[in-house]
């Protein structure tokens, strides 16, 4: 009875909404979180819940520090490591949703791969990325440190340090392991120790 009010052109509209939207729904079956194929994917649905929340945790944060983040700053999380991509207008805002990113519960790491839109001094840029890259080697050839825990950024000769230490001991280390590099004005660091950050909390 249907068919019989409707134009074959409608009806044909109709019938490609309906495909469209059945090959929708198909293509989301076994996605969870941040995108990742449960097919394949090695955590637990305990884990691929605590990943989703902490995802969406941090990007309300960021809506709410500033709306246009919401369209131009993607994150994904795997297992609290925290994926950060991008682009923003100044080198400040980098290191804020930096910091956001480490405040958020039970991160394990951060990587931040947000680039800033015309950075034009090149000169003052190739010095940072020199002093980012001799602290890196230097936290990665010391073996009181976890290089791999720390997101590290230089951005006018200033080092700002985030990520996560065992201890005191090594929190230390890593700052002093900063104020070593050579031409560094000053490290701010945001380093927080394991026992603060511990995934069972949340």
């Amino acid at each position: 009875m249907f068919t019989k009010y409707v134009s074959k052109s409608k009806m044909s509209k109709i019938y490609s909404i309906l495909l469209v939207f059945i090959l929708t729904a198909c293509s989301t079956v076994g996605k969870f979180g941040a995108g990742v194929d449960i097919t394949f994917d090695p955590r637990t649905i305990g884990m691929q819940i605590d990943d989703t929340i902490m995802q969406k945790n941090l990007s309300t944060r960021l809506a709410l520090t500033n709306k246009k983040y919401f369209l131009s700053i993607q994150s994904e999380v795997i297992d609290g490591r925290i994926f950060l991509s991008g682009k923003v207008e100044e080198p400040e805002e980098k290191i804020k949703i930096t910091k956001l990113a480490w405040e958020t519960k039970g991160v394990r790491s951060v990587k931040n791969a947000i680039s800033i839109k015309g950075q034009s001094n090149f000169k003052s840029t190739a010095k940072d990325i020199l002093i980012t890259s001799q602290l890196r080697s230097a936290l990665i050839f010391n073996n009181k440190t976890k290089a791999r825990n720390y997101t590290l950024e230089t951005i006018n000769k200033n080092i700002y340090i985030f990520g996560i230490a065992m201890d005191e001991d090594e929190k230390k280390e890593v700052i002093d392991e900063a104020n070593n590099i050579y031409d560094v004005k000053e490290v701010y660091p945001s380093i927080y120790l394991a026992s603060e950050l511990s995934r069972n909390k949340l």
